[in-house]
């Protein structure tokens, strides 16, 4: 929630790249990806830098953080598939707190099941190139957005029932 208002309550330029400054789904993806990096780099630091699996940690933790926007994008329209018409306002939003909360605990469950094995070292650079270029993405594109139904605003795709 703090990376979905932030920049919109400051307008701190700095907090651009990482918060959402629209209501696209690009920047909630955006928001996702952030947000589960963050709180990675918190629980490093609550341990100190000394993991209960140091080898597993970080490949991990940035596979999660990899996958999370996708796994949003998989489970917001996994309710489009049942319905046709945009939803209403309050189910969109109640959908949005379920979708936010499952996000985190699938997360979750894929680094919990890879830091307890050994991750080849060609796995392990995949990850991070894969991480590299989604950084990239997500702050590149919060600059210079391309014209791609992804960036745009949902008042443009009428995604909002009657708003």
């Amino acid at each position: 929630m703090l990376l979905h208002f932030a920049y919109e309550a400051t307008g701190w330029e700095i907090l651009r790249p990482i918060a959402g400054t629209s209501e696209s789904v690009f920047e909630h993806l955006k928001i996702g990806f952030f947000a589960y990096l963050f709180a990675s780099l918190c629980e490093f630091a609550l341990f100190r830098g000394r993991p209960s699996r140091p080898r597993g940690f970080w490949p991990s933790r940035i596979l999660a953080t990899w996958s999370v926007p996708w796994i949003i994008v998989s489970l917001w329209y996994l309710a489009h598939i049942f319905t046709e018409s945009p939803l209403p306002l309050f189910l969109e939003l109640t959908w949005a707190f379920v979708v936010t909360f499952l996000s985190g605990v699938f997360a979750r469950f894929i680094e919990r099941g890879m830091e307890d094995n050994w991750i080849t070292p060609e796995a392990q650079s995949t990850i991070f190139v894969l991480f590299c270029i989604s950084l990239a993405f997500f702050v590149a594109f919060t600059y210079r957005t391309p014209l791609s139904d992804l960036f745009a605003l949902p008042s443009t795709l009428h995604t909002l029932a009657g708003q």
